[in-house]
């Protein structure tokens, strides 16, 4: 819990979901990729604590190097902090991920945070080679490797799925280490699993209210008492959409939201998205914070009452919803949203 929840960090992630142009037309994967870039740009500007970008392999999704896209904004950023929302742990290798990161944390001047996660989408396993039969092995030994490696001092491993190391020096090393999170859907063994290895908890939740995760809240710090560690940071990563209205907001975030869950829904053998569907999601049940700066504000500022949360980090980009809306979302989200919660949590 944070010190004073007046004091909670307010971020944004995106996929870099492939966007919708004006003209109708969808975004090239390379004009999404620089649009991800000039979004990270304003959310720096209006002063958020975080970026994060998601690593995904399909074609809805633009970004599959999500510290090379970081990288371009770190170069044109100042304060805000940058990372990933998630790594997919499990389809990569522990000491390419520090690497990588250790580097992205170097040319940010010490702004790099990694998010690292199973991946709720599967199609890196078998890109990279990978059996999905060891899809718990591979997270738990891997995850494992990369708490050592965060030590930056040579790592003696031995696992059953990638080859050992003996006494491995890995570089470059960075100025201040390097801040992690696990990505959790909501299991109480990643919960753990989490406190256990001492990362910060990254609660995903893109369905239901937010209260129903605060046994995950609970369990996690009971779990890092009885593991002997410190007090560790609990964010949440929720989809949604700021706009000068709600129904401005609503409007504009539907489209985005349907073709998304019609898309993946196929796969997964989910029903229809409808209209009927969206409107509960944005209430007060709902898992989607859609609507104008105070709608969107109030309903952040319960979810970080309800779990004592540091971060709340909005998925502000949602299917086909284009470049410009996701940008007014960023300013508002900035410049409006974010005073009124902490304006809201000060009140008590």
């Amino acid at each position: 819990m944070t010190e004073s929840l007046a004091d909670v960090q307010l971020g944004l992630d995106t996929f870099g979901d492939v966007t919708r142009r004006a003209d109708g037309v969808l975004s090239s994967h390379a004009e999404t990729i620089r649009n991800v870039v000039d979004q990270a740009v304003l959310a720096d500007e209006v002063g958020l604590s975080f970026f994060g970008v998601g690593e995904h392999h399909r074609p809805e999704f633009a970004v599959s190097s999500p510290e090379i896209v970081l990288a371009a904004a770190a170069a044109r950023t100042r304060s805000i902090h940058l990372g990933t929302a998630v790594t997919v742990l499990s389809s990569d290798d522990p000491v390419r991920v520090y690497e990588r990161f250790a580097t992205l944390d170097a040319v940010s001047r010490g702004r790099a945070e990694v998010i690292l996660g199973r991946g709720s989408f599967i199609e890196s396993f078998p890109l990279f080679g990978y059996d999905l039969r060891d899809y718990e092995t591979l997270f738990d030994e891997k995850l494992d490797l990369f708490s050592e490696l965060l030590t930056e001092k040579p790592v003696t491993w031995r696992g059953t799925l990638r080859a050992p190391l003996e006494n491995a020096d890995v570089f470059p090393k960075t100025e201040n280490g390097l801040k992690a999170w696990v990505g959790v859907g909501g299991t109480p063994e990643s919960v753990v699993r989490a406190a256990r290895y001492g990362y910060g908890l990254m609660l995903a939740i893109i369905g239901g209210p937010s209260a129903r995760f605060r046994p995950f809240v609970e369990l996690y710090h009971r779990s890092l008492a009885s593991f002997e560690r410190e007090a560790l940071p609990v964010g949440v990563h929720s989809p949604g959409h700021v706009a000068d209205t709600d129904q401005q907001a609503w409007d504009e975030a539907y489209e985005g939201f349907e073709a998304m869950n019609n898309s993946i829904g196929r796969e997964r053998g989910w029903p229809p998205y409808s209209r009927g569907r969206f409107q509960h999601d944005v209430g007060p049940e709902g898992a989607l914070y859609v609507g104008s700066p105070e709608t969107v504000a109030r309903k952040i500022a319960g979810t970080v009452r309800t779990l004592g949360i540091a971060r709340f980090d909005l998925k502000f980009s949602t299917g086909t919803l284009p470049h410009e809306k996701m940008m007014r979302s960023i300013e508002l989200y900035g410049t409006k949203v974010a005073p009124l919660v902490r304006e809201l949590l000060a009140e008590g």
